[in-house]
């Protein structure tokens, strides 16, 4: 049965820029149906602890918007479901979208996390990237929107323990895909990224233990993450006192493909030396840098306040040139040259951080090919202008909004949904008249 929506807007991704965008949607009364594939709404945004320049608390700012999605009359939130099939034109899209079986009732189950406790099969946790074990029937993470608990069938062994314990009769091993066929006017992409993956860059040793991405060292500090806030050397779980922190890492890199700068990671390395040396004061930090790139609102200042006797980070500038492990206390060395003076160093860390960059989202292709939307060459897609902060595929009623359309911080990401938002109610309300 076909669900016909007047003036509605479905959009891909449940990220910070896709619950912008249904949020300012809703706010001007047309239906929403924002499709996630995950469990929870949240995307790479919920995984943080700060954001910078100022650094707010992340979930302080994103958990009230994802609570705001679920309570609006106007949004129909469709998670653990994916987008399968679209046909149409802009004002009158048809759309098929599979909704995963979660084996558990959505509309009963409290969330009382009592199955998970009882559960005795653990499994990898993607939300802490593997850094801590989840169960077998989850929550992503304790904000998680819906609050709505998921039987991970590739490692459940329906041993009926968490059925047997839970107090509403939520659980349902039975539970089958089902099919809803929307009718929407306007469709707006905001599937977000992936992080650049660091084993591809064999000479920075992210195969050793005591080295790191930057998304790993935002689940360490952050309070909610798998050590409560505290860094920690994880071959031995000692606190390090000297970091390292080496930039570029995926991103501006000829010989991995990525010519593009990521537009983040200077500042997030930033951020984090600022939040270690807020922690434990006396841990000395490095960043290696070619060069450091703080464009944004007040981004400059926060550099320089990292610099400066406050803080004491070190920049060197110059990439480095070999890294290696110490085998008898885990410590990597570093040999890097100093592009400023022409000197060679070589220094000892405790814990080397890679600030990986941000790649196309792996369903970029897939999506590409049931919309129909172009992709420039570095994947990400394409907007009407490449040289300003576009809204517009070049596909007539499909808009995109965040890091989907190229790398992007936060503020950019929000003000793009908020374009997005605009110019989809237009064609929705229009019925394809631009």
């Amino acid at each position: 049965m076909m669900e016909k929506t007047q003036n509605g807007v479905l959009i891909i991704g449940g990220g910070i820029a896709g619950i912008q965008a249904s949020l300012d949607l809703a706010e001007q009364g047309l239906k929403v149906y924002l499709v996630e594939k995950s469990p929870s709404i949240g995307g790479v945004m919920a995984q943080l602890d700060k954001t910078f320049p100022t650094l707010d608390c992340s979930a302080c700012i994103l958990t009230p918007k994802m609570v705001e999605v679920k309570l609006s009359e106007n949004i129909e939130l469709l998670t653990y479901s994916e987008v399968e099939e679209v046909s149409g034109k802009a004002g009158d899209f048809k759309v098929k979208i599979l909704k995963k079986p979660r084996y558990v009732n959505e509309e009963v189950c409290t969330g009382c996390d009592i199955c998970s406790q009882r559960c005795p099969i653990e499994a990898p946790n993607e939300f802490d990237l593997g850094l801590q074990p989840r169960k077998a029937i989850y929550l992503p993470f304790p904000q998680a929107v819906p609050n709505t608990y998921t039987i991970d069938k590739n490692y459940c062994i329906e041993c009926g323990l968490c059925k047997g314990v839970c107090r509403v009769g939520a659980i349902d091993y039975d539970q089958q895909p089902t099919i809803l066929e929307i009718e929407v006017g306007s469709i707006i992409i905001a599937t977000g990224f992936e992080i650049f993956d660091a084993n591809l860059k064999e000479e920075y040793g992210y195969h050793l233990d005591n080295v790191i991405t930057g998304l790993e060292l935002e689940r360490l500090i952050n309070a909610s993450g798998p050590t409560g806030g505290h860094v920690i050397r994880l071959s031995d779980g000692n606190l390090p006192k000297r970091v390292a922190f080496l930039q570029c890492v995926g991103s501006r890199d000829e010989k991995v493909g990525n010519l593009y700068c990521s537009r983040v990671c200077c500042m997030y390395a930033i951020k984090q030396a600022v939040l270690i040396k807020e922690h434990e004061e006396d841990t000395d930090i490095t960043i290696y840098n070619m060069d450091i790139r703080a464009f944004g609102k007040g981004f400059e200042e926060f550099y320089q306040r990292a610099m400066s006797e406050e803080f004491g980070t070190k920049f060197v500038r110059g990439r480095v040139g070999e890294l290696f492990e110490i085998p008898e206390t885990g410590n990597i060395r570093i040999r890097a040259e100093n592009t400023d003076t022409g000197e060679f160093t070589e220094e000892e860390f405790d814990l080397v951080v890679l600030s990986v960059g941000l790649i196309p989202c792996k369903d970029a292709k897939a999506l590409q090919e049931l919309l129909g939307i172009q992709q420039d060459e570095d994947g990400f897609f394409t907007g009407e202008n490449p040289e300003l902060l576009s809204t517009k595929s070049s596909v007539e009623g499909i808009f995109i909004a965040g890091v989907v359309e190229g790398p992007k911080d936060i503020p950019d990401s929000v003000a793009q949904a908020g374009g997005a938002a605009i110019k989809a109610s237009v064609v929705a309300v229009k019925g394809g008249e631009t």
